[in-house]
């Protein structure tokens, strides 16, 4: 059995980065602004995605650990799910806040891993670094939410209500921090928000310009 699953990681790690970093930029980019618009067929996405994801990280680390956390995050989203439907509240929010939290984080320690892991950098490498990227903005959505459900007005322009546009928007907002974008129609007024907003900006421009620009150099060098 251990045999069969060394062989499945060896073959299949790198080639999950690539399906992952796909998945989670169609999630983000499309599935996310289509729920916004309340096309709410498209939230089955959510489930089949977080299936895929577990699946995946088992996979890529054969971690009992990260499964388990990446159930438990699933749990929580259907709880909030459930509880949604039933009764809209701000335990909802902080439930898929928690789910994504967690699953940020898992995620994010286990690509890291199949990402610098010793070896030649291949293209799967880079787009797993790409994933990564993205994963630090998860992260920091769930952050963004915790903050907001304490503290009503931590944000301008943006308010933490039980609605379909509600992840689309703090996915808008997090990724105008991480880029440095800064278009001016959000903003946080909390210092802690604001803290968080700086520490986010501050991998935005650190992560692409050292890490994945090295592994990008290595990759090319590993083609010569």
């Amino acid at each position: 059995m251990n045999e069969n699953m060394d062989l499945l990681r060896e073959r299949w790690s790198d080639p999950l980065l690539t399906a992952l970093t796909v998945l989670l930029v169609i999630m983000l980019f499309v599935i996310a602004p289509l729920q916004a618009l309340e096309i709410f067929v498209f939230q089955a996405f959510e489930l089949v995605f977080a299936i895929v994801l577990v699946a995946g990280v088992f996979v890529m680390s054969g971690s009992r650990a990260a499964v388990a956390a990446m159930v438990i995050s699933l749990m929580m989203a259907t709880v909030g799910a459930i509880s949604r439907i039933k009764a809209p509240s701000i335990l909802d929010i902080n439930l898929f806040a928690g789910s994504w939290l967690i699953m940020g984080i898992t995620l994010g320690l286990v690509v890291s891993r199949a990402v610098f892991a010793p070896g030649r950098v291949t293209h799967h490498h880079i787009m797993g670094a790409i994933l990564l990227y993205l994963t630090i903005a998860i992260i920091f959505v769930a952050l963004y939410t915790f903050i907001g459900s304490l503290v009503p007005k931590a944000f301008s322009g943006l308010s933490l209500e039980d609605s379909p546009a509600l992840a689309s928007n703090l996915i808008y907002f997090s990724f105008v921090t991480l880029t440095t974008t800064g278009y001016g129609d959000i903003f946080p007024i909390h210092p802690i928000a604001r803290s968080l907003c700086n520490l986010e900006s501050i991998f935005g421009q650190l992560y692409p310009a050292t890490l994945l620009a090295r592994l990008v150099t290595l990759e090319l060098a590993g083609r010569a």
